[in-house]
């Protein structure tokens, strides 16, 4: 089993740009249906999708080819696809974007084909992008002379460049008085410091917090000045603050990420063979008989137990840690699941106090 644990130290200056975007200034999702041809016997089978047919006829009456009615077409060559794509901010009529085509029929492989002319539309239903060229299969590979060698999925592949941009979406970025950056994470305190640091580089007034994820920034009104404006802006270092405590635990594989360094209060959980208990006793220092001056400083310090039928691993005292936790239930051979069942246990009874998720 193979635990992971990953805790970051301080945190560190950052520019906005990586905390957060300006509003309007966003990707947009295109989607499309087309017809990927010149397979090598992997398409279609056509009288399994009728769609695929309907396609074909469609598109071969567009090209002024028409088929008789009721004719049985087996084509094995050709295979209906799903087409996606991204539309970056600010792109333009004749930019190139990447494309991704994935089947929906029941093609064994994609690997060869070429995708036809596919218009790809946006939520509108309007065309945004057309796309076209032939597909690259990722990881495909080739085994040797009668061994039987499983290749990744090839059922969708991609089509760099493959989208011909059409038309452009609008932006408000240069419209009224204010712009608006949105915290990635929100945040009331990071807000707060992205409001202190913008008003003492430029002036007061020029930045206020609308709550803990939106900051309304005075900007230029021209379009020229605006950019630059948002370039220094976007360059300004932040101190973020400390994000709220959370442990991800991976169910399958028993990978466990932290994003600081996790305590765990008192308790005591058991699961089948495996028992934690966790205690916490005040630890008394007092000035020495002769001192002149001094007072009694009474603090707590945690221990953690963690017992098993192979025998018992008791942790050195100090505050408890879940990382070290982790790390004893996985030298003593602890489960993905026994480690999934501890913590949410712990997290139940309040012992584990930060966000617990489980993907």
């Amino acid at each position: 089993m193979l635990i992971g644990l990953l805790i970051p130290g301080s945190v560190a200056a950052e520019r906005i740009k990586d905390l957060a975007s300006i509003q309007g200034v966003r990707n947009n999702q295109l989607i499309g249906y087309g017809l990927v041809v010149g397979l090598d016997g992997t398409g279609d089978m056509t009288q399994q999708t009728p769609f695929t047919v309907q396609s074909i006829l469609s598109m071969l009456g567009q090209l002024g080819l028409n088929l008789p009615p009721g004719i049985n077409m087996q084509l094995r060559n050709v295979a209906a696809v799903m087409v996606t794509a991204t539309l970056p901010a600010f792109a333009k009529p004749g930019q190139q974007i990447d494309v991704t085509v994935s089947s929906m029929g029941n093609a064994k492989s994609l690997r060869g084909g070429t995708l036809l002319m596919t218009p790809l539309k946006g939520i509108d239903n309007q065309v945004y992008a057309i796309a076209q060229g032939s597909l690259v299969i990722g990881g495909a590979g080739a085994g040797a002379a009668g061994s039987s060698i499983q290749i990744n999925h090839l059922g969708a592949g991609r089509i760099s460049a493959g989208a011909i941009v059409e038309r452009a979406v609008p932006t408000t970025l240069g419209q009224g008085e204010y712009i608006h950056l949105e915290l990635r994470d929100a945040d009331f305190t990071t807000a707060r410091r992205i409001v202190e640091t913008i008003n003492y580089r430029f002036s007061v007034g020029t930045a206020q917090a609308i709550d803990g994820r939106l900051v309304q920034i005075r900007a230029p009104l021209d379009n020229d000045q605006r950019v630059a404006f948002l370039s220094q802006i976007e360059s300004l270092d932040i101190t973020p603050s400390q994000g709220a405590a959370k442990v991800i635990i991976n169910a399958r594989t028993g990978s466990v990420v932290m994003n600081q360094a996790v305590t765990l209060e008192t308790s005591a959980v058991a699961h089948g063979n495996l028992s934690v208990i966790i205690t916490t006793q005040p630890i008394i220092s007092q000035p020495g008989p002769f001192a002149e001056r001094g007072e009694t400083v009474v603090a707590a310090q945690s221990q953690v137990e963690i017992r098993s039928d192979e025998g018992n691993l008791m942790l050195l005292p100090g505050s408890a840690k879940l990382a070290d936790v982790v790390n004893a239930l996985n030298s003593i051979g602890a489960t993905p699941q026994d480690l999934l069942a501890i913590l949410q246990a712990l997290k139940a009874a309040g012992s584990l106090r930060a966000e617990l998720e489980i993907i």
